[in-house]
Order: structure tokens, then sequence, then C-alpha cells
């Protein structure tokens, strides 16, 4: 809620449900899922979620990257519930147009490769405008697709005339249970605080995330001013609005 670009960003009004409302419904309509938490610290976040019968976890408020919140709240969720979980699937709050598609997408090298520790999903940048939002992370992929870089600065350089696939990240990232910890554990790394990327401390540490090409046209939600876009594109969901609207 404290977000700097954009004040009580998760509760912002998207076509008659706050934008928290349309990633939790949109994320339990994946059947890959056994659970499906809001990790909050938030007191707006956690009576909304409650008004609408959802499943919350409250965490501390003095976390700061999404990484480290989410280990906190798995922590959390197996204690209280007595479970352990395979996989857990990051998903930011500012992403109302993710699908259950795109999910499967994204957990699918997981379970073909049991090798992997982490994955997340990458798309093609498609203006400039997006490739200079600093909000925008992107990042650049070797032949095998695992990311040499990320950064919200706009890499690769355009100052030479070559033509190259320009990729951002997408705010799903998956990683086996067991890395999660191990992730959460280390300790932050120089890049990752110059950049305010957590996921750096993977790459500085000699380690390796898989990215996972989506064709899906979706937009993040970094400022005010981009509501009134992905209003208009949620408004042609028909069939995915419908499954959760009512």
């Amino acid at each position: 809620m404290s977000s700097k670009n954009f004040p009580n960003k998760p509760m912002a009004d998207i076509l008659g449900m706050p934008m928290i409302g349309h990633v939790y419904n949109r994320v339990k309509l994946c059947s890959d899922f056994t659970d499906v938490f809001v990790a909050t610290a938030d007191p707006e976040i956690i009576d909304y979620i409650k008004s609408i019968g959802g499943n919350y976890i409250k965490i501390e408020e003095s976390r700061i990257s999404a990484t480290d919140r989410v280990a906190e709240a798995v922590k959390l969720v197996e204690n209280q519930y007595q479970v352990s979980y395979d996989l857990v699937v990051l998903i930011q709050p500012d992403e109302p147009m993710v699908t259950p598609d795109m999910i499967g997408r994204a957990i699918s090298p997981l379970v073909m490769d049991k090798s992997l520790k982490m994955t997340t999903l990458m798309a093609e940048i498609t203006s400039d405008e997006i490739f200079n939002d600093r909000n925008e992370i992107k990042v650049v992929a070797d032949t095998q697709n695992n990311a040499m870089y990320l950064s919200r600065e706009p890499i690769p350089t355009s100052s030479k005339n070559v033509t190259f696939p320009r990729m951002k990240l997408v705010g799903i990232d998956v990683f086996r249970r067991d890395f999660l910890n191990q992730f959460n554990m280390m300790i932050p790394t120089p890049l990752e605080v110059a950049e305010s990327i957590d996921l750096i401390r993977i790459i500085e540490n000699g380690m390796k995330i898989k990215m996972t090409l989506t064709d899906v046209v979706t937009y993040a939600v970094n400022h005010p001013e981009e509501l009134d876009k992905v209003r208009e594109l949620m408004k042609k969901e028909e069939y995915i609005l419908k499954q959760y609207m009512q």
C-alpha cells in the first residue's frame, strides 16, 4: 500500500473490483495450485481479502523485497497449517491481467526438469516507452534462456543499429521450496542493491534463473495513468472475467 510511485495501488479500482481482487481471483483459477494466499502487512488488504472469503497471511511490515516477504509467508503458512509445499509461485499484486495459462507456462519447466531451481516469465517489450521505464525490469538472456542480467535501465544498448529482442520480466516467479529458503538465507549482493532487483542475488551467486517466454500481452500497473489502459483491455477479457466477477 505504500508504493512510492502509486500509493494504495493494490486497492485501486478496476471495473468495480480492487486490483488485488483481480489478481487473487485469477490466480485461484489456476488448477495447478493447492493453496493461494495473499501475503501482506496492510490491514486494508487483509480486511478486503477476508470480506471475499479469501486466504491471507500477515507478514512483518519491515520486509522489503517481494521474495523475502514470500519466503516468510511460506514458513508461516506451513507452520500454521502443518503442510509442506513442493513449488512456491510468487505473483506480484500489480499484475491484474495475469492468466492461468501464463502461470502454467511458468511452472512447467520445473515440472519437466528436476534440476532447475527457479523460473520466471519474460515477455517481449513492445514500445520504447516500456523499454525506458525504470519500473519495468529488463532482462538479457543467453541462448539457453538463462538470465544473464536484469536491470531497470534499458538493456541491451540501443546505441548501435542492431536488431535484437527486447525483453522484460513478468511478475511471476516460481521457486522450488528448498531453494526459496536458500535464497532467503543469502546476503543481499551489491548489484542487487544497486538495481533494487532481488533476483540478481541468484545470478551474483553463480546460479541460474531459467527464463520462460510468454506471448500473452499483459500490462502491469506501475503508475496511476496506466489504469485506464488496463481497464479498457480487461473489458475485452469477457471469458475470464465472468468466471469470477460475480
